[in-house]
């Protein structure tokens, strides 16, 4: 049953994510493949592992806490946490095929 809350909240935090946008592009940060990872465990505590489109990004300070202000919003979450990696490097491969084709890479 657990699992199955857990999968629900993730699908909302997806979602919740999927309103935020890059400044420069005019995609959805999941989109973009800014997203690497969502873990949420048993107590509702939700950590984002994400990166940016480069490290010198002009929303390095803002968009982490964006994303996690938006998060926390979701009444089912009790915390959340950001972390930034660069590891691996963002690439337009990360992109999805909707943003691809947004943007006329496709």
């Amino acid at each position: 049953m657990e699992s199955t809350t857990n999968e629900l909240l993730g699908v909302k935090i997806v979602e919740m994510i999927k309103t935020i946008y890059d400044p420069e592009i005019p995609v959805d940060i999941y989109e973009l493949g800014l997203i690497y990872d969502v873990l949420v465990n048993d107590t509702m505590d939700v950590k984002v592992l994400m990166t940016l489109t480069s490290p010198n990004c002009p929303v390095a300070e803002t968009l982490p806490v964006e994303v996690e202000e938006k998060i926390k919003s979701i009444d089912e979450v009790r915390n959340a946490e950001v972390e930034i990696t660069f590891d691996p490097t963002w690439t337009q491969d990360m992109m999805s095929e909707e943003a691809k084709l947004e943007l006329g890479f496709l």
